[in-house]
């Protein structure tokens, strides 16, 4: 089989190399009192609602209104709010190993509280993250049957350091505030570090559920995937772009779109932004988008949704279609080395295994289909091919991801360009990925002539395509592109048995809520 990577192209990518810098905020002007507040301390219900140490006049000492004065950007970040009881600042979790020893105030909803012989472990998430509090009669002023689950508090603790523990500290309560308290208890168990319960219950309960520990780090993974594309894509001189979501036609030809009334006029929402990122490319040459995509699935499988996000990007002047799988090469390489970097909690709490990309294997469609001992007759996989078709290639390369090129022209869009040494294959390529297509692009037609053509060969008016149609009948380059689908790259990548499991609030043909 061929490979695509960096290294056997002409087109050179650039390769992930810059170092993350750390976010963590260091503060030096942390007040370091140490002392025990057990006995004659003043309640933090009383004292922590004066947070306003500024005083209006102090602030305002010219002729600008009050109202129009910005809270400071320090304020903003939390990093050391004034007035909270006794001076103490108000710390993050990412800013709570650097206040080793410290009296801090800390925020959060408690999720889990383990009752021992004379302590307790109350467990606190805050900011996606779960950190282990301490109590006991001897520490705290307050009592332990105050504290319920989901209950959101804000609290004085002492920063102890704990190797035994993940984080490296342990917070030792000492006094606490109860912001908000539950009406009903939760309908599901979400305090255990994973939910046992049906895909149905994960998802009608969908805003109490991403709240557990595992089902929030899924979120987190595809926000370091998502990180890592964009950043690599900018690094290659792409500008990010925001398309409409409303238009006239569907992106290809009438299939799968959802229509709705436009003011007495039909429109449908954007099954993709292919018509508007190719416009474009005749403006920026390099160009991707982020952002949602809406398909009329009537498919009740556990790979379709019929809203799902999708990671698009188009080049101009290109030589061959392989150049855009040898960009996407290094934009997955990016994105997990993303992942690797950004998500260790996260990748272990979910036991993920991430791949090493070096390169991507390659094979044609019809020599795919011969490897399978399958039928020509249809221009597409069916799901058991697509899982067979990766188990031979990881078998015999190592890769868990492939590309399949030349699909037959019948099975692609109005806009694929057809193989010149065969007319009736494509200029177009799929990403598998443990079973499983991600990826679609391929070269676009740029001839005026060429593209109309193709278009009454289909059976399609290009009266109803004008401003798409502008762009060729003014001129441009020869140019591709590729569509990939986030919900499945995440699924795939974390192995699971349903995308819905990827997508924060999936829409399928039955669900429109929550």
């Amino acid at each position: 089989m061929e490979t695509i990577s960096e290294k056997n192209m002409e087109h050179t990518i650039q390769r992930n190399s810059n170092n993350k810098s750390n976010s963590n905020i260091n503060n030096n002007n942390n007040s370091k009192s140490k002392s025990k507040s057990n006995s004659n301390n003043n309640s933090i219900n009383n004292s922590i609602n004066n947070s306003k140490s500024n005083s209006n006049s102090k602030r305002n000492s010219g002729n600008i209104p009050a109202s129009r004065i910005a809270y400071s950007s320090e304020r903003n970040a939390g990093c050391n709010v004034q007035g909270n009881p006794g001076g103490i600042a108000q710390k993050q979790i990412w800013e709570l190993k650097e206040c080793i020893s410290q009296t801090v105030t800390v925020h959060g909803a408690v999720c889990k509280i383990r009752k021992m012989r004379d302590f307790a472990f109350v467990l606190l998430r805050t900011c996606g993250r779960v950190v282990q509090c301490v109590y006991s009669q001897e520490e705290a002023a307050f009592a332990l049957e105050e504290l319920s689950e989901e209950c959101c508090i804000r609290a004085v603790v002492f920063v102890r350091e704990e190797p035994r523990s993940r984080s490296g500290f342990d917070l030792v309560l000492r006094q606490v505030k109860i912001l908000s308290a539950p009406a009903e208890h939760s309908p599901v168990v979400i305090s255990n570090r994973g939910m046992d319960v049906s895909l149905e219950t994960l998802l009608n309960w969908r805003p109490v559920t991403l709240r557990n520990q595992k089902e929030a780090a899924i979120f987190k993974i595809q926000e370091a995937l998502v990180d890592g594309m964009r950043g690599f894509l900018k690094r290659n001189h792409f500008t990010e772009i925001h398309t409409p979501k409303l238009g006239a036609e569907g992106a290809e030809g009438g299939a799968n779109i959802f229509r709705l009334d436009y003011f007495g006029r039909e429109a449908c929402l954007a099954q993709s932004p292919q018509f508007y990122k190719q416009m474009m490319v005749g403006v920026y040459e390099r160009v991707f988008e982020i952002g949602p995509v809406f398909r009329a699935e009537r498919h009740d499988t556990s790979r379709h949704l019929n809203e799902y996000t999708g990671v698009d990007f188009e080049m101009g002047f290109i030589e061959s279609f392989e150049e855009l799988m040898a960009m996407e090469t290094g934009m997955l390489q990016a994105a997990m080395n993303a992942v690797q970097e950004q998500c260790p909690v996260e990748i272990a709490l979910l036991g993920a295994k991430i791949p090493k990309i070096t390169e991507i294997p390659c094979i044609k469609f019809r020599e795919a289909k011969e490897l399978l001992g399958n039928s020509l007759e249809e221009p597409d996989f069916d799901p058991e091919e697509e899982k067979r078709l990766c188990h031979l290639v990881y078998q015999e390369t190592g890769s868990e991801f492939v590309f399949v090129t030349h699909y037959p022209s019948a099975k692609r869009p109005f806009y694929a360009m057809d193989d010149p040494a065969n007319p009736q294959e494509t200029q177009s390529f799929d990403l598998l990925f443990r079973g499983m297509e991600v990826t679609t692009g391929g070269q676009r037609i740029h001839s005026y002539r060429e593209q109309t053509e193709k278009m009454l060969r289909r059976g399609m008016q290009p009266e109803h395509f004008q401003s798409y149609l502008m762009i060729h009948r003014y001129g441009m380059p020869p140019h591709g592109g590729l569509g990939l689908g986030l919900e499945r790259l995440t699924s795939r990548l974390l192995e699971q048995d349903n995308v819905r499991r990827s997508s924060l609030f999936p829409r399928d043909i039955h669900r429109l809520t929550p």
